[in-house]
């Protein structure tokens, strides 16, 4: 795999695929070819994580209906559009989508190679903090339906005394209860605890 990522390309018009293909291969990005969206989704399921960079009126499937699709999947790929001249209302429509950025034809080769390594870098970044999030939900679901009043007890800032008389149980059995919280959530303190908590959700507004 070359360092800088992988970049799946597509375009109808063969002249600009083999220009891009060129460009960024120099660049050191491993690069694939489609000549239409419906080719590219019908690879998608085997193809690695990469940024896809897409004309957006293409024959068939144009850049809109690709997004449209991605977003459907809950694909998680970055998208970069290009546009021909005009197609700024379309580039917007697109960005509305969840395409991260659009260039305008004919466009600098320095700004596309720019546009691709911020976009991966960011998609990288976001399923890894989607990962981390995921994680700490499930840490969540662990507790039992009683850890999961004494933490919601805790994140409201009410003391062992209120908790276990709210539930009506013994300060000890709370103690007990809040070290098996504080284990299951791997926090090590209440600021912690709060803050794990509202990442999974777990405290309401």
């Amino acid at each position: 795999m070359a360092p800088r990522g992988k970049v799946y390309v597509i375009d109808d018009d063969e002249a600009m695929r083999d220009s891009l293909d060129f460009l960024l291969g120099a660049a050191d990005f491993d690069v694939t070819l489609f000549e239409s969206a419906q080719h590219f989704l019908d690879a998608l399921p085997g193809v690695d994580f990469g940024c896809v960079v897409s004309d957006v009126r293409m024959p068939g499937i144009d850049g809109i209906e690709l997004l449209k699709r991605l977003k459907a999947s809950g694909s998680l790929f970055p998208v970069l559009i290009m546009t021909g001249h005009g197609d700024v209302p379309l580039a917007v429509e697109a960005m509305k989508l969840g395409a991260v950025d659009f260039l305008e034809k004919p466009f600098e080769d320095d700004r596309l190679i720019g546009m691709i390594d911020i976009a991966l870098k960011q998609a990288v970044a976001g399923a890894r903090s989607e990962a981390a999030t995921l994680d700490i939900t499930a840490r969540v679901a662990s507790l039992s339906p009683r850890e999961r009043q004494v933490m919601e007890g805790l994140v409201a800032g009410l003391s062992n005394k209120l908790i276990a008389k709210e539930y009506d149980i013994s300060p000890r059995t709370i103690e007990v209860y809040r070290a098996n919280v504080m284990t299951k959530m791997q926090a090590g303190n209440l600021s912690e605890l709060v803050r794990l908590a509202m990442r999974a959700g777990a405290i309401k507004d």
